[in-house]
């Protein structure tokens, strides 16, 4: 071999390392811009998107023209496209945000089309109103939630109807098939049961996005090293709802990448303001093609970022930066079924983190437990805040046709909901763990009689008081309790009330007179929400016509005239004061392994 072959060779090697790092920068420098009143109708360009794979496949652009103030102070450029099948195809779903280059310079992102139409037409997101986003504001206001009324149970519906006044127009608009709308963003299901996915599709579809059942690349629930991670214009992004053993991921496209910023969608995901959601990539199955729309169907990434931003014009991002997450681990046990763990983390928001603990435990409890049939469900958990506090909950479900599967989801969506959304202060939720115990049949009892071993009393004496109840099963079972006569003059007379969760707060609405109960503060919240009235106990309360009152949701009973008239003042009281004629001199409670029904009201007498 001569010297100078070796040193030709050389020179070649040489040249094509420094060509390829040249290449190579060039793909991670910003694109060149082109202002939107350089853009005309006529012009033909290039668009960049993922059909299959991770390839970043090319297609060709039309103009037609630019509808100026499409949306107050929007403008949105129409244009045709065509290739990669689009002419069969139309635009498809989870092509959102597709850049579009013009003799090399990007003027916008794919991001709206047109319901039915027959022909492949877009609406493309000038790139100038898609870089103002990374400008908006990043910090989250706490204490804009309107304040609803304390109550055990949401379900994904429940939660749907109270956000949608907020995405009404969203709706409104999508449901017009004579102009463009943003395109739905196809949202990956994984790990979720059958029952689970379709009783999800509602909440989604009506905000306008597109659930598709599909598969994850897995992920690992340690942090995940996110540093030498990146994003091409063109590639498939994923925002990440929910990751772990099931996945939520919504999916879209890269429009702009530059230093580490990303820009995608063109249009909102849901149009939250400053967010914190996991970025990921995605892998691209296959493009379903459809009647009304066609869409990705997708595999959920490796996290690279977080999204920051979720804006009219699209979403933000930051490439090494990881969002502050809720780590969920459930352990289920009993039943036929060994005992197993699940893992998963949900984004911290207060529309969808209430919604996705819901849907979540629905599916754990209908793939791993029968949804049909008779079903008891016991469970424990905490939920850990910042600084220290926590809500410890505690319940018995039982019935049959998943009953009590909605019932455990939706007390724990409840709970996260009124934390998430309170008034008060931004409170932070970093851990939720639960123990959910299954038993396959139905733990159901109501209540028999109530016997006393006295019905007139001294004041301070004890009364033997014994609950009768009977189950499915007919087995009749006592429990036995000891209460104490209150301090009452004699001649007097006192109600005991013996009942479930459910009479009890029939009577306390009767006692107040008032239908519903909302916290004053954000400690008398958490109070609230970890007292809540549980299936598995028998109540018990004594009731006296006593004066007090009720103030900022809680009782003050048995008040002397001058403390009742100070509190009822209202140089006192920033809120009215409701006068009780009965007031609660004392209250109490047992388990029982049931879910307890029924009630009885029993007059005691004092002795002269």
């Amino acid at each position: 071999m001569s010297a100078r072959f070796v040193k030709k060779t050389v020179r070649r090697f040489i040249g094509g390392v420094l060509l390829a790092g040249t290449l190579a920068g060039a793909a991670e420098a910003a694109s060149i811009i082109m202002p939107l009143v350089q853009v005309k109708a006529g012009m033909k360009g290039r668009g960049k998107s993922v059909f299959e794979a991770d390839r970043i496949e090319e297609f060709d652009v039309e103009v037609l023209g630019v509808l100026e103030n499409f949306q107050p102070r929007r403008n949105l450029i129409l244009a045709r496209l065509r290739g990669r099948g689009l002419e069969t195809t139309g635009v498809i779903e989870g092509m959102s945000g597709s850049p579009v280059y013009i003799d090399g310079r990007l003027i916008g992102a794919v991001a709206f089309s047109f319901p039915f139409s027959k022909e492949p037409i877009a609406g493309i997101t000038p790139i100038e109103e898609m870089l103002a986003v990374q400008q908006a504001a990043t910090d989250r206001e706490p204490g804009d939630a309107v304040p609803i009324p304390i109550q055990k149970g949401l379900t994904a519906e429940d939660l749907l109807g109270l956000y949608r006044s907020a995405f009404s127009p969203k709706l409104a608009a999508m449901s017009a098939s004579s102009s463009a709308v943003p395109m739905s963003i196809p949202v990956i299901f994984s790990g979720f049961s059958s029952s689970a996915f379709e009783n999800a599709k509602p909440f989604f579809a009506g905000l306008g996005l597109q659930p598709v059942r599909a598969g994850s690349a897995g992920q690992s629930m340690e942090k995940p090293a996110l540093s030498g991670l990146s994003l091409l214009e063109g590639g498939a992004v994923g925002v990440q709802l929910m990751g772990g053993d099931l996945d939520m991921t919504a999916v879209g496209t890269v429009t702009y990448v530059d230093a580490g910023k990303v820009l995608a969608f063109g249009h909102p995901f849901y149009n939250l303001g400053a967010v914190d959601f996991p970025m990921t990539r995605a892998s691209i199955i296959t493009v379903v093609p459809g009647l009304q729309s066609s869409f990705k169907l997708a595999a959920t990434g490796p996290m690279v970022g977080r999204i920051s931003q979720d804006r009219t014009a699209g979403a933000y991002g930051e490439l090494g930066k990881a969002p502050k997450l809720i780590p969920v681990n459930v352990r289920l046990e009993g039943g036929p079924f060994a005992k197993k763990e699940f893992k998963f983390r949900i984004v911290n928001d207060k529309v969808l983190s209430p919604a996705l603990m819901n849907m979540a435990l629905s599916s754990i409890v209908t793939s791993e437990e029968r949804a049909y049939g008779n079903l008891s469900l016991e469970f424990d958990g905490n939920i850990f805040l910042d600084k220290g506090l926590s809500v410890h909950l505690e319940d018995l479900f039982s019935g049959n046709y998943n009953s009590s599967g909605t019932s455990l989801s939706g007390i724990v969506a409840a709970v996260v909901y009124f934390l998430t959304n309170n008034e008060f202060k931004d409170v932070g939720i970093y851990r939720i763990d639960l123990n959910i115990r299954a038993l396959e049949e139905a733990r159901l009892c109501s209540l028999e009689k109530v016997l006393l071993d006295k019905y007139e009393a001294s004041p301070g004496e004890r009364i033997q008081v014994k609950v009768y109840y009977r189950t499915l099963k007919e087995e009749s079972l006592v429990e036995e309790v000891s209460i104490q006569t209150p301090d009452l003059p004699g001649g007097s007379e006192f109600t005991l009330f013996v009942g479930d969760a459910a009479a009890m707060q029939q009577i306390e609405r009767s006692q107040y007179r008032m239908q519903d109960f909302i916290p004053r503060n954000m400690n008398q919240l958490i109070r609230m929400l970890g007292n809540l009235r549980k299936n598995n106990r028998i109540y018990f309360k004594i009731l006296a016509a006593k004066p007090g009152l009720f103030l900022k949701g809680e009782e003050m009973p048995n008040l002397p005239p001058t403390l009742k008239s100070m509190f009822s003042s209202p140089r006192a009281s920033a809120s009215s004061a409701t006068e009780l004629t009965r007031s609660t001199l004392s209250e109490s409670q047992i388990p029982v392994p049931y879910v307890f029904r029924g009630s009885a009201a029993i007059p005691i007498k004092i002795r002269k």
